[in-house]
């Protein structure tokens, strides 16, 4: 069984900004494997159902950013699974560019508070994970702002297509293992 996490924040006023990129791609994954996101446990809201043939639960942690370990650990608590090869968390990225996509097995939290709180909760940094480039921020522009920021028309496009990557992905992920993976979808766009 395979838990999927996608970062981001709750409330309409987060829904398309850059820090919910995460969120964006659990619902295209959802769309392609026909699961409905709805069920409200684990502070998360949360879609059961099948993900490129395995038992998956899809999870958009409601606990804010910051807290987004909370939501996770519970999630691995009640599930029972091991986390270093059934756990995969998708995130924003400002050190890629808009749109293009990375996949690690482990590794820092690179700054991100939400990565950084799981990794607090989970006790280590050995869990999978897709990156999604968001651009980097503009110079003497807040971090905040701009994360919590939305994309320009243009951005939004790609941002959607590349979500539906960042499905697939997953699903190579899931039937290949993140190595292959890796070598399909890391590259520069």
């Amino acid at each position: 069984m395979y838990i999927i996490v996608g970062l981001g924040n709750p409330g309409r006023e987060y829904q398309n900004t850059r820090h919910n990129i995460g969120f964006d791609v659990i619902d295209a994954l959802a769309d392609r494997n026909h699961i409905v996101m709805g069920e409200k446990k684990h502070k998360a809201v949360i879609g059961k159902g099948f993900v490129a043939g395995q038992k998956a639960v899809l999870v958009k942690p409601q606990t804010y950013m910051n807290l987004s370990g909370e939501s996770v650990r519970d999630v691995i608590d009640f599930y029972k699974i091991d986390e270093k090869e059934e756990l995969i968390v998708v995130s924003d990225d400002i050190s890629l560019d808009v749109g293009q996509i990375r996949i690690r097995k482990k590794g820092s939290a690179g700054g991100h508070n939400g990565l950084k709180n799981i990794i607090q909760h989970l006790g280590h940094d050995e869990f999978q994970r897709v990156k999604m480039g968001v651009g980097e921020k503009p110079q003497g522009r807040d971090l905040a702002d701009y994360v919590l920021g939305h994309f320009s028309k243009e951005e939004r496009s790609i941002m959607d297509e590349s979500a539906g990557r960042a499905a697939e992905a997953i699903e190579v992920m899931i039937t290949e293992g993140p190595d292959k993976a890796m070598n399909l979808f890391n590259k520069k766009i």
